[in-house]
């Protein structure tokens, strides 16, 4: 009995070993192969090294014998997924243990949601609205990331901490922050403030992924929902948005850009979700350098190149990036980022005829003005919704007598699917609530 014991033993042994020999060479062939399943990175190590490229950990040594040193002695699984390791990094524990970790990543997402949002000027109860309709149907934890000038910051907690949601909400207050070396040019960069955005993976270096939203954004549907995207990401998608237009003939990108930009109509900057852990780690490919530069190398850069020839300003920048890198970005539909550009010119997004607004984004001021009162009348029913009232007497079915109202223009002819998506919110609202969810 016992001899019979060994030699299970030894067979089950002998399995093992089997097993771990054929995940080493199956990590090898990936290594091989041109790209191996990951980004190339650029050939001249000491070119990178002038670029400021390394990462913590991982020095500047590049392809050969100093990557196949690396590759022996040098595990950097715990950090990194195998598929963005850089050139010179490779070996069995990598590819094993990554794949555990992207499944993991992929079947259990985190439990709190990361907003951020970047309020200057006159935008305190824009932006404040925005909140509370992230608030309202949302379902998981919310952590806001508020970037404000100083002068709006005591505005912002006397409000925030009135919301009757404790334990679901939690904000934290940033002062607005640019590299000390360029400050006044990003400042000055299309509005006051706007391209604090592009500096959010560098400023919150411990928040892993992100969804920013512009102050004029409403939130007609849950979070959560648009949270998920993030599941979807295949192994080099870093960031999601919509595209700028639906229709070309009616774009700008492609009628007036100077400048390179994403796909046929270029991409809206508005609603961003961004896994900023890839972010972080990814080389990007530029036509400024044929070396791949991380994202804090970039931007200057490309500010310098452009500036005289980009209109949107971070917009602008974000879509000559995601130009040179299309693998790098998962595309969302319009009514995920829905505009007045969307209706003005007769309806030209599908998605929302089908299934209603998702998000709406109230550009170019039409909240606060006569221009489209079928938008100011969704932000005007937001705003004065009181948490706690109900929300088909107090929220929606006044918001639709005064969209009726505006049938008279174009984005008023298809009022209904202002309030479609909404409705639907709002009766699974009340659905989980008498489940006691």
């Amino acid at each position: 009995m016992r001899r019979f014991a060994r030699v299970a033993l030894l067979c089950l042994g002998c399995g093992l070993c089997s097993l771990l020999y054929g995940f080493s060479q199956l990590a090898l062939s990936l290594e091989q192969q041109p790209g191996g399943g990951r980004e190339r990175q650029a050939p001249d190590p000491g070119a990178r090294q002038q670029a400021g490229g390394g990462r913590a950990g991982a020095g500047s040594a590049g392809r050969g014998e100093a990557g196949a040193g690396r590759c022996k002695n040098l595990s950097l699984s715990f950090w990194n997924s195998y598929w963005m390791l850089p050139s010179d990094v490779c070996g069995m524990n990598c590819f094993w243990e990554a794949a555990f970790r992207y499944d993991h990543m992929k079947t259990r997402p985190s439990e709190k949601m990361h907003l951020a949002v970047v309020a200057c000027g006159e935008r305190l109860e824009e932006t404040v609205t925005m909140l509370r309709s992230a608030v309202i149907f949302s379902i998981k934890p919310l952590q806001f990331h508020i970037f404000a000038e100083d002068q709006l910051h005591e505005g912002f907690k006397d409000i925030l901490d009135d919301l009757p949601y404790e334990g679901k909400v939690n904000y934290t207050l940033y002062p607005i922050t640019f590299p000390t070396e360029s400050a006044a040019e990003w400042k000055k960069l299309f509005k006051p403030c706007a391209s604090q955005r592009l500096f959010l993976p560098l400023i919150l270096k411990d928040v892993d992924s992100l969804l920013y939203v512009d102050t004029d954004i409403l939130f007609l549907r849950p979070v959560d929902d648009i949270w998920s995207f993030l599941g979807k990401f295949n192994s080099t998608q870093i960031a999601a948005m919509a595209p700028e237009h639906e229709e070309p003939r009616i774009g700008w990108y492609n009628r007036f850009a100077r400048h390179p930009y994403y796909g046929v109509t270029g991409i809206n900057s508005g609603v961003m979700l961004m896994n900023m852990t890839r972010i972080r780690r990814k080389y990007f490919k530029n036509d400024m350098t044929p070396v791949r530069l991380q994202w804090g190398e970039i931007l200057m850069p490309l500010l310098k190149k452009y500036k005289l020839n980009i209109t949107w300003g971070d917009q602008d920048l974000l879509n000559i990036m995601f130009f040179h890198n299309p693998e790098s970005l998962y595309v969302f539909p319009c009514q995920w980022n829905y505009r007045p550009d969307h209706c003005i010119y007769g309806s030209n997004c599908k998605e929302a005829e089908e299934e209603g607004i998702f998000i709406l984004h109230g550009n170019r001021g039409v909240y606060h003005d006569d221009k489209q009162p079928t938008f100011r009348a969704v932000y005007e029913a937001m705003k004065n919704y009181s948490f706690g009232d109900d929300l088909v007497h107090s929220l929606l079915q006044p918001l639709e007598l005064e969209l009726q109202k505006t049938m008279h223009t174009y984005c008023g002819k298809v009022y209904k699917v202002f309030i479609k998506q909404l409705t639907k919110s709002i009766r699974d609202l009340y659905a989980r609530r008498s489940k006691g969810r």
